[in-house]
């Protein structure tokens, strides 16, 4: 009892040298996060003590409006935070964060190679000759560009938002909005980065010069490869939140936070686009809640889907079609309440007879609760030296909710840690 007691107050002690000295911040947080690591693990213990010691102490440590607390509750737990986050002139050396993409989308270096353009203004008039200063500007600028904001907007585009390749479309430092219009158009290029950017209540919109017109979804990405989103929130839109299909490849979608929407992410078109049995996507450390279905929804293509958390579905989490192989790793995978819905997951136009000998793999990293069940099928696969390379080494899905509690737009003050 004593041994838990003064664990208690050696955290407090930290917590209260961080209160004073904001510089201390990036040194004590390791030491912290260790600490709370043991106190998660013996949690019962530790608070038995504490109550029989000083009620009021405990109290202080398990207010989750204390200060302590909003300093620390999402440390940068998973490899990709840890590359960035805890490193206070991340605004001075905003292309660093190009070294931290991992999965199949590892190389993809956007605009890291090019200038910083900030965007100036929200506005989008004239899709076919945009104005400087707005982001539609940036995106279709035909050399690198590492694309960051001056201030808060939100951004209601006209039409699709059609990227040119070596860009990077970079939220961090302001409340950034694209929303009520359409949405982000990757088509035919390489090597591109999307992060930290609210994308909400997309709507369908016409198309402008040869470009064909937006169906609603969040973030398109089409006979593309070497894209990476990251740290991206996205709602509530008309068709999907992202979609990745025609032969696109070399993807990581990570860190991303899905929530109120039906359909959340589709890796590959149709079953009549044999292109994407090239496909590689890596979907890593995202967050999913209040989603009906596609947690992802595959076709023909090789997935590592790791360390998400799938809080419930309406239909199913992930499924899949045409023979895609499906390596689940490390996840949290809740349940609905609803009896019939206890399945993980689906697949579709195909018999028993055919699918079984699909692989479709969970590993035993994998969590399940309140009745949740995934079916798995095939054998686990022989991975090619390239596969190989790019995996994520998958923590224990009991880890998620750590490793995902930052989630979505991140709120990053220059000069200090994110």
């Amino acid at each position: 009892m004593e041994y838990h007691y003064l664990v208690l107050i050696f955290t407090l002690t930290f917590a209260l040298m961080v209160q004073s000295n904001s510089a201390w911040l990036g040194k004590t947080e390791k030491i912290i996060a260790d600490t709370e690591d043991y106190l998660d693990k013996n949690a019962n213990a530790a608070a038995a003590a504490m109550e029989a010691y000083n009620p009021e102490l405990l109290a202080s440590l398990t207010d989750t409006d204390s200060t302590r607390r909003d300093l620390h509750e999402c440390h940068a737990r998973n490899p990709i935070d840890k590359c960035w986050r805890g490193k206070a002139d991340w605004a001075e050396n905003r292309q660093a964060l190009a070294q931290c993409v991992t999965g199949f989308a590892k190389g993809t270096t956007g605009g890291a190679a090019g200038e910083i353009y900030t965007v100036t203004c929200c506005s989008d008039e004239d899709a076919t000759n945009p104005r400087p200063g707005t982001l539609r500007y940036g995106v279709t600028q035909e050399k690198p560009l590492w694309i960051i904001f001056e201030r808060d907007m939100v951004i209601t585009l006209k039409h699709t938002l059609v990227v040119s390749s070596d860009k990077t479309i970079d939220g961090r430092g302001a409340k950034v909005e694209i929303a009520h219009g359409g949405g982000i158009t990757i088509h035919g290029v390489n090597n591109v980065i999307v992060h930290g950017i609210n994308i909400h209540d997309v709507r369908e919109m016409p198309g402008f010069g040869s470009r064909c017109g937006c169906d609603g979804d969040a973030i398109t990405v089409k006979s593309s490869s070497k894209i990476w989103i990251d740290h991206c929130s996205l709602s509530k839109g008309v068709d999907g939140l992202i979609d990745v299909t025609v032969g696109s490849t070399a993807v990581t979608i990570s860190n991303c936070k899905f929530t109120n929407h039906d359909k959340a992410i589709l890796l590959g078109a149709d079953d009549k686009h044999t292109e994407d049995k090239a496909m590689h996507v890596t979907v890593a450390y995202n967050k999913f809640e209040g989603i009906t279905q596609r947690m992802p929804r595959c076709r023909f293509g090789f997935f590592q889907v790791v360390n998400n958390d799938h809080c419930g579905w309406g239909i199913y989490a992930i499924g899949g079609s045409s023979n895609p192989t499906i390596l689940s790793q490390g996840n949290r995978f809740c349940a609905p309440n609803e009896a019939h819905l206890k399945k993980v997951t689906m697949r579709t136009n195909a018999n028993e007879e055919e699918w079984k000998n699909w692989n479709w793999r969970s590993s035993d990293k994998d969590v399940f609760e309140n009745g949740a069940v995934f079916v798995p099928s095939g054998v686990d696969p022989q991975l090619t030296p390239e596969q190989q390379e790019h995996m994520i080494e998958a923590e224990p899905g009991c880890h998620v909710p750590k490793l995902t509690c930052c989630a979505g737009v991140l709120s990053c003050v220059p000069g200090q840690p994110c």
